[in-house]
């Protein structure tokens, strides 16, 4: 396949590993590990993709496999943690982490790479869900809601697709495992605390599986958590089953 023409910076391009945390995401795997070695060809870009396999009931090793992509196999129920472990086993010099329901597209890589070659400290990318998306207008008023609180205004990467030096990561001590939700928000801050931020502006595509498995109050309820109490929730999984107990969207 023919090279594209993405990548201003490319002749300063480094190697580069993406995590990819993963429980019972058989369904959504093939997808994401397809994507990105869809990518990496496009772009000629040397990267290795790390699955950390957090026990899966089903067959999500097993895809794994069949992608020939490196497994860390965990029990850990902490995304934080997972993402932790996948980046203890990175040997590279610049680090990604995205959710194994996100497709990542060849120019929004050559971007972050782009940014990573002229000296930023990390950042993330804006999110869409796929166009044939079928949710009411209120969901679609959450969605946009908090994408744009989170990003447009706040300037954080969202927690399916983050970057940075892996020399920042380890200086900070990665993510925060006592908190079992908002990790990226904290990575968010502690890389941009040790240089600059930055969000391209080409997307990921993040499923939207949420968004239709479950009721606009259910969403509703688990979106203002934050507002009503802030972090002290993220502390446990109680309350979080939309993110760690999640049968509905699978």
């Amino acid at each position: 396949m023919a090279q594209l023409k993405f990548g201003k910076q490319r002749e300063l391009w480094q190697p580069f590993t993406v995590v990819v945390p993963a429980h019972n995401e058989e369904n959504y795997l093939p997808a994401t590990l397809s994507k990105l070695k869809e990518s990496f060809e496009e772009l000629g870009a040397e990267g290795r993709i790390i699955v950390v396999n957090d026990d899966s009931s089903d067959r999500t090793r097993d895809v794994a496999l069949e992608y020939e992509v490196e497994i860390v196999d965990v029990e850990l129920r902490n995304i934080g943690a997972v993402r932790n472990a996948g980046a203890k086993a990175c040997q590279t010099g610049w680090l990604f982490f995205l959710d194994a329901d996100t497709l990542l597209p060849a120019k929004t890589l050559a971007l972050a790479l782009d940014r990573l070659a002229l000296g930023d400290a990390g950042g993330g990318a804006l999110v869409s869900v796929p166009a044939d998306t079928k949710i009411n207008f209120v969901k679609w008023m959450m969605f946009y809601a908090v994408k744009i609180c989170w990003q447009s205004i706040g300037g954080w990467a969202a927690g399916c697709f983050m970057f940075c030096r892996r020399e920042l990561f380890e200086d900070f001590g990665g993510f925060d495992e006592n908190y079992f939700a908002i990790e990226e928000f904290f990575f968010s801050r502690q890389v941009a605390a040790r240089g600059r931020f930055s969000l391209v502006r080409e997307p990921v595509i993040t499923s939207a599986r949420k968004l239709t498995s479950y009721s606009t109050w259910e969403l509703l309820r688990f979106v203002t958590m934050p507002i009503m109490r802030f972090a002290g929730p993220f502390q446990s999984r109680l309350g979080l089953e939309i993110l760690y107990d999640d049968d509905k969207s699978r």
